[in-house]
């Protein structure tokens, strides 16, 4: 039998939470289809106009944190029940709303690549309506995370096929840590306990950077911290156009958060930074790290520069690749690289 897993948030594992069998190949071997971020909603028409459809919905068209414009976590389709055929069902994102007395409470259940691979199905069950509604408003967070990191998974499995060698050298080399990312970043730069790979382009451009500096004490890990040392190393690294230009973050667009990764404490930052003295600006999103071995802290970060095109995917597509990164001492294989913390996994084995 071979182990696959699939990664959710934390509060997942709260819930009362059943899978179905999964993690087979699609009966039929079939390719799922969809874009990135597409989600089909199977839902009677009726319940879909009505408030448990409406709270569904609200969820899905909820905005991405820490863009300048407004985008929604996810594209939406909806189908009822009755026209669910060998079509759609090869859709890579679905959401079945199962509403039937039957049930005792509200609960999640999930499948993978069921009709077509990859494929992840989320099935929301519930008595009625009303329980439907609740459930789902007070599960937002973990309906979002559910399926944004199984479009993280499927990046991370790209990346492993099909990565920049130069970087992860260069990674290597410099920080003895190993990471992922896209081979379209081509560009590079290296400076003190600094490294960037971009690419340099006029719209739509994504960039990778990594810096280290000594860990003094936990009040390393605090947004205060975090936007002081962004400055410093942007400032020192990212000069703008003319003299006088730098990169720096917009501390009040900045939010942190905690994280688990790989079992280890670590810092989410997620904002905007801008060029001072230019009108350039954009989305990223940092890990700060701890390097135990080393007794440092590792920060990887992606941003973009995109103004005339929408950010959501771009920022997604690089923000995969910072759960890539492997400090010292971990010894896991690549094969095995997870989106989340150990305890908020979720392991299907068929």
């Amino acid at each position: 039998m071979k182990k696959q897993l699939f990664f959710l948030s934390l509060a997942f594992m709260t819930l009362v939470f059943s899978a179905c069998s999964g993690g087979k190949k699609g009966v039929f071997g079939a390719t799922s289809s969809g874009r990135a971020y597409e989600i089909l909603v199977v839902v009677d028409p009726g319940m879909w106009e009505r408030p448990a459809g409406r709270a569904l919905f609200d969820v899905l068209d909820t905005d991405v944190p820490g863009l300048p414009q407004s985008e929604r976590s996810f594209r939406m389709m909806y189908t009822a029940p009755a026209n669910y055929d060998a079509t759609l069902k090869l859709i890579r994102n679905i959401i079945i709303a199962d509403v039937q007395d039957i049930y005792t409470h509200p609960k999640f259940k999930y499948a993978k690549d069921v009709y077509a691979a990859p494929q992840t199905i989320l099935t929301i069950q519930a008595p009625d309506e009303a329980s439907f509604e609740t459930f789902v408003s007070e599960n937002k967070q973990v309906i979002i995370d559910f399926f944004t990191r199984a479009e993280m998974n499927r990046q991370i499995v790209m990346l492993e096929k099909k990565h920049n060698d130069y970087v992860a050298t260069k990674v290597k080399s410099m920080f003895d840590c190993d990471v992922w990312v896209p081979v379209e970043l081509s560009s590079t730069k290296q400076g003190e306990d600094f490294f960037w790979a971009g690419m340099n382009a006029a719209t739509a451009d994504q960039n990778f950077v990594i810096y280290s500096f000594p860990y003094t004490d936990k009040n390393t890990f605090t947004k205060e911290y975090f936007v002081q040392k962004r400055d410093s190393f942007m400032k020192a690294n990212i000069p703008g156009a003319q003299e006088g230009m730098y990169m720096m973050t917009d501390s009040l667009m900045t939010d942190v958060r905690p994280l688990t990764i790989q079992g280890e404490y670590a810092l989410e930052a997620r904002g905007l930074w801008r060029m001072k003295g230019d009108f350039m600006g954009g989305p990223y999103v940092s890990h700060m790290r701890l390097d135990q071995v080393n007794q440092r802290i590792i920060v990887v970060e992606a941003f973009i520069y995109s103004p005339d095109k929408m950010k959501r995917n771009l920022m997604r597509q690089m923000e995969a690749s910072l759960y890539t990164l492997r400090l010292p001492g971990d010894k896991r294989t690549e094969a095995e690289i997870p989106l989340s913390a150990t305890k908020e996994q979720v392991a299907e084995e068929e």
